[in-house]
């Protein structure tokens, strides 16, 4: 997006060199393949997907808002994200995969249906739900958003949805200004934890543990989804949460244990955000050593 913006290649370098360690040797990887426009309309409007084609620049960068630029390749990047997290769902609903995780950029969990935001154009974890229920059978998707931000794309995508539940644990008050107790959806499938500034790990894991958790079993999906970003870590510069390694590593196991219990075991989760390389590669390690039953 620019020199100097944070949301920047060397994240997925930072995750790559850190999953070639002799332990994720035997990780199943495959390359994403890219999203098709018929799934980004499960959640895009056409005059959106329109628009960002007719906004893709010819060469150089133009800024859609205050944080978010693009460049002649971004559209192809935001579809190939989107592609990775459909090949994800249907590795694990087809029973090709237990979990798995997308390490794809850019993010998605602040693009709403029709407005790029935070970084992001596509939202790759609705799309991912959509397709999970339009194409694979699902009755009912669960997504648990763990990132910095509040997930305000993924909350207004399904805030009229009864069969997708969307749970986030966030900073607040904070970017984007959402994620309010009071702003449980159409249906009440919206679930939102806000966490104050300089929250720790045992504050995010009581909220997960009091707040999230029961409401996941109780919806009983048939696939969970996570907005997984690491953004909330203690060395994150765009965060004010205190999270290490650890709290991901064992919020991980939970959400792994929930989903043994309702869903058969299947996860899915996207990275999002997390703008400290060292933090992110050990957080993105510990998250996937724990979906790997480490």
């Amino acid at each position: 997006m620019g020199r100097g913006h944070p949301e920047r290649p060397d994240r997925v370098r930072a995750i790559d060199q850190a999953l070639d360690e002799s332990h994720f040797r035997e990780l199943l990887r495959i390359v994403a393949p890219k999203a098709g426009r018929e799934e980004a309309l499960r959640v895009h409007r056409e005059s959106y997907l329109s628009a960002l084609e007719k906004a893709s620049p010819s060469e150089g960068f133009i800024p859609l808002d205050a944080d978010t630029a693009m460049n002649p390749r971004t559209l192809d990047a935001a579809y190939f994200a989107a592609g990775g997290a459909l090949a994800a769902v249907a590795a694990v609903m087809e029973k090709r995969a237990e979990n798995a995780f997308v390490v794809a950029r850019p993010p998605g969990h602040h693009a709403g249906v029709a407005t790029p935001m935070g970084f992001c154009f596509l939202n790759n974890i609705a799309i991912a739900a959509r397709d999970a229920i339009a194409a694979h059978g699902a009755q009912r998707v669960a997504i648990v958003d763990f990132d910095v931000h509040h997930g305000n794309g993924t909350q207004e995508v399904f805030w009229a949805d009864p069969n997708v539940l969307f749970c986030s644990t966030h900073q607040a008050p904070f970017y984007p200004g959402t994620g309010w107790r009071n702003e449980t959806g159409e249906h009440g499938t919206i679930v939102n934890a806000p966490l104050p500034a300089g929250a720790d790990g045992e504050v995010f894991s009581e909220a997960l543990r009091e707040v999230v958790l029961p409401r996941v079993k109780a919806f009983k999906p048939d696939l969970l989804l996570i907005s997984a970003g690491f953004d909330a870590h203690r060395d994150d510069p765009l965060g004010g949460l205190r999270l290490e390694e650890q709290d991901y590593f064992e919020a991980t196991q939970r959400l792994m244990e929930m989903a043994e219990t309702c869903c058969e075991g299947r996860v899915v989760s996207l990275l999002e955000g997390g703008y400290d390389l060292a933090a992110l590669a050990r957080s993105v390690a510990a998250h996937v050593a724990a979906l790997q039953g480490a």
